[in-house]
This record gives structure tokens, sequence and C-alpha cells, in this order.
């Protein structure tokens, strides 16, 4: 450590108790202290401190925000966590319709910028506020606009990204078309760290809409909620927006905000349209109003003002700290299945919630079939533990069973990597294995994530009790 100090800016290294006890978590409740925290501010000290560390054999885990769900960014086997947040420069080229940005770039500040410009960086994951473009890129985040406008690797146009050795790898540029040999940058993006470490993104932009509104919609039963947004898109329409909350979450939600909720409200779909003309978005989201109707939606409400806007979404976007005070802990999942399978895949996981007896929140994008049952239990009550690992199992099941996957946007982390195998097969996760020691042939760059433990002992059945949780931890947020 001696050595790499003189490399880098003063005080870049630090090891105080305190220090290490905030990056030694993420927001999945997992705790594990890192013998160190270096800061990087430039490429040039990322490639020093991944040098020392692989001739060292010390692990490193980059991380930008930690706002990972899925234990990503938890220093687990200690090492090094290297936080890039403060490379946070970015520049608009309104001319190529690019944004060139460092790892750290809050995602909602570089969309204030382009937006400014009369531009758009549609992906917009719900920690926006806070959460990086790094981590949006190495998790392949997604967001309420993802059913129109898909997700971040449809945005990453070019990648500057560092090898555990120093190598630095230029993937593609500010160009907008590139059939030129192996696509080795879509490797990178959604790879959680384990390939290499990102230091410059090169990120597409597109006109930004002139004109948005909302419909707020109310269900008596979630079963229908799901097949009436099957039915917007068999009759050819496309919203940018179709956000999907159970009775659980309303009322949790309620509670929280302290609005009333009707009886007779038993699921609610935010409906939102966006384009260049305001009276066929009007007219679009008119239709779709009608529609719902037909239905059986019990009350429906499109937005007159910006200001009802803003109230429709308060509770979609008050959702999940709602959840995290109303138990001592919480799980995030992040299954995704064929929007045609959304019906089925709502009834089967209330069914699930009520053979385990617990309380599962369902929430999410069901414009685009992901989305994310929401576990409350307390992890200081190993019988929960036990119904909360089963249950998840069973639903990992039933996303696989119908042509579904484990994560939409999330990631794998460690709270899914024994599952893996289930989703993709077992001569994909081999080939995954060979990519990821070609790129990391030590295995520094976030060791025993994505991958199921070798000849360890965490298995299917006890994912959950034998990760390092902490339960005083609950949902945390820098």
């Amino acid at each position: 450590m001696q050595v790499l100090s003189r490399q880098l800016h003063k005080g870049a290294i630090q090891t105080g108790k305190t220090v290490l006890e905030k990056y030694s978590y993420d927001r999945t409740s997992q705790m594990s202290l890192p013998q160190a925290v270096i800061k990087a501010h430039s490429e040039v000290e990322v490639q020093s401190i991944l040098r020392s560390a692989n001739e060292n054999m010390i692990p490193v885990v980059t991380r930008g925000a930690g706002s990972s769900l899925t234990g990503a960014v938890v220093p687990i086997t200690r090492g090094i966590v290297l936080d890039v947040s403060d490379m946070d420069k970015f520049s608009v080229v309104k001319q190529d319709s690019v944004v060139i940005a460092e790892p750290g770039v809050k995602t909602s500040v570089l969309q204030s910028a382009v937006e400014a410009k009369g531009l758009f960086y549609p992906p917009d994951p719900a920690s926006l506020e806070f959460s990086t473009i790094g981590g949006n890129i190495a998790t392949n985040a997604g967001g309420a606009r993802a059913v129109k406008y898909g997700v971040t690797r449809d945005y990453v146009r070019g990648l500057t990204v560092v090898l555990p050795d120093g190598q630095i790898l230029n993937l593609g540029g500010r160009y907008h078309k590139n059939s030129t040999g192996y696509q080795l940058m879509h490797l990178i993006i959604g790879s959680e760290g384990t390939l290499g470490v990102i230091t410059k993104s090169v990120l597409r932009l597109i006109p930004l809409p002139p004109y948005t509104n909302t419909l707020r919609v109310m269900f008596r039963s979630v079963e229908t909620t799901s097949e009436a947004v099957t039915g917007i898109f068999e009759k050819g329409f496309n919203p940018n927006t179709i956000e999907l909350m159970d009775r659980v979450s309303l009322e949790i939600v309620a509670n929280d905000l302290d609005f009333n909720l009707s009886e007779e409200h038993n699921a609610m779909i935010i409906i939102e349209c966006d384009g260049t003309d305001k009276t066929q978005v009007d007219q679009d989201l008119g239709t779709i109003a009608a529609l719902m109707q037909q239905k059986g939606a019990s009350e429906v409400v499109i937005a007159k003002t910006e200001k009802e806007r803003h109230i429709i979404w308060n509770a979609r976007r008050s959702v999940s700290d709602a959840l995290a005070k109303s138990a001592p802990n919480k799980l995030v999942e992040d299954i995704v299945v064929p929007r045609s399978k959304i019906p089925v895949l709502v009834q089967e996981v209330r069914g699930i919630a009520e053979a385990h007896g617990l309380a599962i929140a369902l929430f999410g994008h069901a414009g685009d079939g992901n989305l994310h049952p929401n576990f409350l239990f307390d992890l200081k009550n190993p019988n929960e533990i036990q119904k909360v690992e089963k249950a998840s199992k069973e639903i990992f099941e039933l996303a696989i069973n119908l042509g579904g996957t484990l994560s939409g946007e999330h990631g794998i982390g460690t709270v899914k990597r024994q599952f893996l195998e289930d989703a993709v097969g077992t001569n994909v996760l081999d080939l995954m294995r060979s990519v990821k020691k070609l790129f990391d042939p030590n295995n520094i760059l976030n060791p025993q994530k994505i991958f199921p433990v070798e000849n360890g002992k965490q298995d299917k059945a006890g994912f959950l009790s034998d990760l390092p949780f902490n339960s005083e931890y609950n949902d945390i947020v820098e």
C-alpha cells in the first residue's frame, strides 16, 4: 500500500473503521468490511490501483453510489473497494448526439444537463437521483421508460475500460453504427465489475419529446390489471411507461403517505405517453383510458397539470422507501417474463406468498414484463429466512418456466448466483467462466459475484442464510 500511495493523490487510501463500514454494504443488508477504500480521480490512478492489486492478488470491488440491490458491491472477499464516484466529469457533443461521461456522473445530473440542450437520455432507474452512469452500465440498468426506449445497453456507443493488468481497451466510439469484429463492449455492459473498470463512456442521445402526459388506472384485482396491460399493446399503442402496483404495495404506501385507499382498489397501473404532437399524445391517452374502462377499471384519472402528474407518480416513487420502513428487512427481486405471461406470473406469485405465509409486495415495469417481488421479513427470524429462501427459489423457477429469466435490470450479484446455471444452462455458464478468466486471469475483480460458488457451502436451499447479512441494516442509501 505504501508504494501505491506514492502514485495516488494525497489521502486516496483510507483504512479507518468508519470509512470501511460506510463501504461495507449496499441495499441488500449484506455487510462485509473491506481492508481499504481507495478513491480514484483519474484513469491513470485506476491503472495504478489495478496493476498493484493484480500483482499482489488483492480483490477489487469497484463502487459508485453503492445502490446495488443484489450484493454486487459488497466486498465479501474483503480486499479493496475502488471508489470512482469522484470521476464525475461529462461533456455533451450535440452535433453527434452523444454525451461523454466518466463513471461517477449521477444519472439525474446527466439527464438534466442533456435535457437543457433539447436532448434526451431515456434510461431512468428508480435510483437515478443517486446512482451513477458507471453502475448503470455495469448492471445494464433499466427503469420505467424501458418499455418504449430500451435499457442502458441500447444507449452505450463506446467504453474505455481498464483491465486488471492495467491495459486500456477503447471499445466503440462516437459513431452510431459499428460492425467491426467482435462487439467486446457488450460483454462489459452488465458484467457487474467482474471483467474491467469503466473509466469513460460514450452515450447515445435522442431528441427530447416535448410533450408527456400521465394516466392512473385503478382495478379491483391485480390479475385484471395485468390482462389490461397486454390489451394496450394488442391495440397497437406504445406508451413510454406502464407501471404496476399491487394491493400490498398500495396499502403500505398509503399508510406511509397518509392518504385514503378505497377497499375496491386492489391494483394500480400508471401509463404515460410522450411525443412531438400534443394532440396525438392526448388522443392516445384518452383512447387507452377508454380501453381500461372496457377492461374493468374501477377508476381512471388523466392528469391535467404537471402537479397532477406529480401526485400520480408520488405513490410509485415512494414505494421502495415505504416498503423498507414497513418491515425489519426486505429482499428486492427482479424477474422478467414475456409480456404475455404477466397475468400468469402475477397469479402464481400471489399463490406462492399465500402458501408460505409471506408478505410479498409486487410492483414494477409491467409494460416490459419486468416485475419486482419484494419480500418483507426479519433476518433475525430463522423461520422467516427459510420461507423467503423457498419462496424465492419457486419464483425464480416460475420465471424461467414461463420463458423468462432471473433479472431484467438489477443483475445477479451474490443473491442470485446459485441460480444462474438454471437460467442460462451449463454450456453457457462454462463459456461465461472462460470469458471471465480471459479478462481477469487472477480473479481479482469482484470475485464470488455472478457465478455460482464452486466447492463452497452456499447452495440454493440456503442462499440467504449463508451470505454476510447484517440484520441491523435495512435498505441503506448514502
